[in-house]
């Protein structure tokens, strides 16, 4: 996965504008031009796909065929541990030194602006109807793809970004915003779309929800930010960059693998005894995808966006933070709940979906000569 922070030791040094960001990304980017972007990426990001799918079939296997794994894993731990190992090598990434430089420029408060209102606004309203239109006379179904919607991602969407060769300094910036929005909003826009405006008699409690919010992304965002000021005092900013990143940066995607597989087979026995069911929420998964991301990709290019920024923003809006929805739902609902089915089914769309778009958007790039 493409590294977040130079290895110059540059951190430190905040970009003044967004654009700054921009030249100091492709310039970062400039020496391995030569090469293919395939070549460049690591063993882990060069088979992703595949190591995605293995990790699902393995699960679903596991789930069906060993009658003690389901229930052992349902009882949430490993999937905590799973969460924290993926998301807190991202965070690491993360300048918080630098952000109140960013932060000063217009340029970059237009930009978060944008990507909150379609994070935050257009998205989850977006699934809310997709939910009702598909699931009119599924509720606990509907409730769980309300959650997916709810849940924006913070994780995923920096491979994506990178694997699509996306702005991973800006992106970097919405994963911060977007996990402070997260801890801040999630628990309350829950009960306002599942009590308020579906009317659902349900026992969503907003401290259930607040709760799973805190663990699975106040730990790992807290650690990382204590992680990043304490190594770079002790040791030194390059030191952080070239040594503990390059450590780090790999158990990203051995958290992802670990988490998928749990998840998948935690599930497995739903996924395949509920077939029905599981066609019935993939289906407005797969509207969902396509229809935000296009539409934040066509908006961003009639906006003038480039082509870094667009994507960035166009796969922020699309990814999904699955893991936290089906945190909640299981704490909510319970393991063997339909609304933990639901939220089980979003990586299973997500994840081939969004690899998907991947080729898409650069495909569609190549043709526009859509650059920076």
């Amino acid at each position: 996965m493409t590294e977040i922070d130079s290895p110059s030791g540059a951190a430190a040094q905040a970009p003044s504008t967004l654009n700054d960001i921009e030249k100091q990304a492709s310039q970062s980017e400039a020496p391995q031009k030569k090469n293919s972007t395939f070549k460049n990426l690591g063993l882990l990001d060069q088979f992703l796909a595949v190591w995605i799918f293995l990790a699902m079939a393995i699960g679903i296997i596991l789930g069906n065929f060993v009658p003690s794994t389901g229930p052992a894993l349902q009882r949430g731990k490993f999937v905590a541990v799973g969460l924290l190992v993926m998301m807190y090598p991202i965070l690491c990434k993360v300048r918080f030194e630098s952000l109140h430089h960013v932060f000063k420029t217009r340029q970059i408060w237009i930009q978060i602006a944008f990507s909150i209102v379609v994070n935050w606004i257009i998205a989850p309203f977006f699934m809310l109807a997709l939910s009702w239109a598909f699931l009119p006379d599924e509720p606990e179904l509907r409730q769980g793809l309300i959650l997916v919607g709810l849940a924006r991602c913070i994780a995923m969407v920096l491979i994506w970004t990178g694997l699509a060769g996306g702005d991973n300094e800006y992106c970097a910036i919405l994963v911060a915003v977007n996990s402070l929005l997260q801890m801040v909003l999630f628990a309350p826009m829950g009960v306002f779309f599942i009590q308020v405006i579906s009317g659902d008699i349900i026992a969503f409690q907003y401290s259930t929800a607040a709760k799973s919010v805190a663990v699975f992304l106040g730990i790992p965002l807290g650690a990382a930010i204590l992680t990043r000021f304490t190594l770079r005092w002790a040791t030194s900013p390059r030191w952080y960059d070239e040594v503990f990143l390059k450590w780090a940066s790999p158990w990203s995607l051995i958290g992802l693998l670990f988490t998928i597989l749990v998840l998948f087979a935690s599930q497995g026995r739903h996924v395949v005894h509920q077939i029905v069911s599981v066609v019935r929420v993939a289906a407005p998964l797969i509207v969902y995808f396509a229809v935000i991301f296009f539409l934040t990709l066509l908006v961003t290019y009639r906006l003038g966006f480039g082509y870094k920024l667009a994507a960035t923003q166009s796969f922020t809006a699309a990814s999904n933070n699955f893991e936290l929805a089906i945190a909640v739902a299981v704490a909510t609902f319970g393991a063997d709940s339909n609304q933990a089915l639901a939220s089980t089914v979003g990586p299973l769309i997500e994840v081939p979906v969004l690899l998907g778009l991947v080729y898409a958007v650069k495909l569609i790039a190549k043709r526009l000569d859509w650059k920076d």
